[in-house]
Parts: C-alpha cells; structure tokens; sequence
C-alpha cells in the first residue's frame, strides 16, 4: 500500500468512528506504530486530525480564517442563534463569547430586550450599537486578528470583576472525553475566564465541532449547563453528551437532558 493511500484510509477509518488508535492501525493496516504516528504527525501537520496521546481525533474546523468562517454552516448558525437567544431574559447581565455563531445570536437579541451584553468581540459590539435597550459593556485586551477577539491579560482582569448571569461560549471544538478545546492558548485562558464569571454557561456548536479537538484545552464538559446545536445533528451523535448529564437543544422549544 502506497503512503498516500495509507493515509487516507486513516482519514476515512477517522471520520468513520470518530477516533483512531495507533495500536489498532498498526494491526490493521500491518505497518509499525513508528509508522502510523509518523503518518498522524504529517496529517496533523497539514490540518487533518488532531493527535491526542495514543492516536487521534478529528480536526477542529475552526482553524479557517473569520471571514471564511462567516460561510460556513450559515443555516445550522442561525438556527442554533435563534434558539440561544431565547435563553436571555430581560435584566441579565451576558457574556458573550467572540465567534461567528455568538455574532448571530447578538443579531436575534429582540429589540426589546434589555439586558446588558459583555464581549470581547468588536464585531458584536458594533452589531449591538444600535439596539435600543442593550447595554455594551467591551472588554479591552490585545485583538486576536484572526478570531477577531480581544485577548490578554487586561481581558482576564476586566472579566474577574463581573458576575454575569449568563455565557454564550463560542465552541471550537467539543469532545465528550476531551471537553472544550481551542486553536489559541490566549484565547483558552479568555474562554476559561468568561466560564468563571457565570452562573450558566450555554455551549454553542455546529453539528462539524462536535467530536473534534484542537491543542488547547478551555474545561471540561461539565463546564457547560446548556449544549445549543443545530436541528441537523443526530441523537446517536449526541448520545455521549448526554450521558454527561449535558441538556442538549437542538430548537428552542425542544430541551433534552
């Protein structure tokens, strides 16, 4: 068998089961493990699947550029938008989390809402300018250029002063075993921070994040009360987060625990 066709047997055995172990492909596929963490090592390399100890798991998508990450999945985004926004009541005090889903759900906020909205995201401060009854309240800290973020120690200090009564998380990737992961290490300490700061936390993610991983760790899971996902995803591929303990809603007016 040629490198590159091993390779993509890996890929398809990857997405199929949703991880692979280097013992098990070194017995399947009949090379050393040498050869199958070399070949994970190239794939990872290229953006493919991210390596955990003993094998790997799926790439988070989210390694795309804010613009291109703008396209992808726009449907999943305003379904998931619509039905976190529903979780705001009037009073609140909110973070929200930088992200292209996070931007739909400021964009869903009712006019009549008043609440008052924390971010470090610039673009959904400036979607929020011109909502009536919404307090923007922008947490400074270096910008992050390619999630459009800020990020920094001045961002950690700001959010340690506030107890809100909610976070919207934008979510990188999630995975049962591995928990919320990110593609930026300053970016995981600002997440880790918002989560700190909230009596609940609702996890935002569409059906490609699910059962990734990316090199930095946020929490854990059980960090989250709330999974919003999109309509789309399937019970069988909700069915760990489940066990969690996680309430999961696909819509608005559809909460499973």
């Amino acid at each position: 068998m040629l490198t590159a066709e091993r390779r993509q047997l890996i890929l398809n055995i990857l997405h199929r089961d949703k991880k692979v172990l280097s013992s098990e492909l070194s017995t399947v596929l009949k090379v050393s493990e040498d050869t199958i963490r070399r070949d994970l090592r190239e794939l990872a390399e290229s953006g493919l699947l991210q390596r955990v100890h003993g094998g790997a798991l799926l790439a988070s998508p989210a390694i795309a550029s804010y613009a291109d990450r703008q396209k992808q999945a726009p449907k999943e985004k305003e379904a998931i938008a619509r039905a976190a926004a529903k979780l705001v009541c009037p009073g609140q005090v909110v973070i929200l989390d930088g992200g292209t889903t996070t931007l739909q759900v400021a964009r869903h906020l009712p006019l009549d809402l008043q609440a008052t909205v924390v971010t470090n995201s610039p673009p959904i401060a400036i979607a929020l300018a011109e909502h009536p009854n919404i307090k923007v309240v922008m947490l400074g800290g270096q910008l992050y250029k390619k999630a459009l973020v800020n990020v920094g120690a001045a961002t950690i200090e700001s959010l340690r002063m506030i107890r809100a009564d909610l976070c919207m998380l934008g979510v990188c990737s999630l995975h049962p075993e591995i928990g919320i992961s990110v593609q930026n290490l300053d970016e995981a300490h600002v997440k880790r921070a918002m989560i700190a700061g909230a009596a609940e936390v609702v996890g935002l993610a569409t059906a490609q994040k699910l059962d990734t991983a990316a090199p930095y760790v946020v929490e854990s899971i059980h960090a989250l009360t709330y999974l919003v996902t999109a309509p789309i995803v399937s019970d069988e591929m909700l069915v760990a987060y489940k066990a969690l303990g996680l309430t999961i809603i696909r819509d608005a007016l559809n909460p499973t625990a």
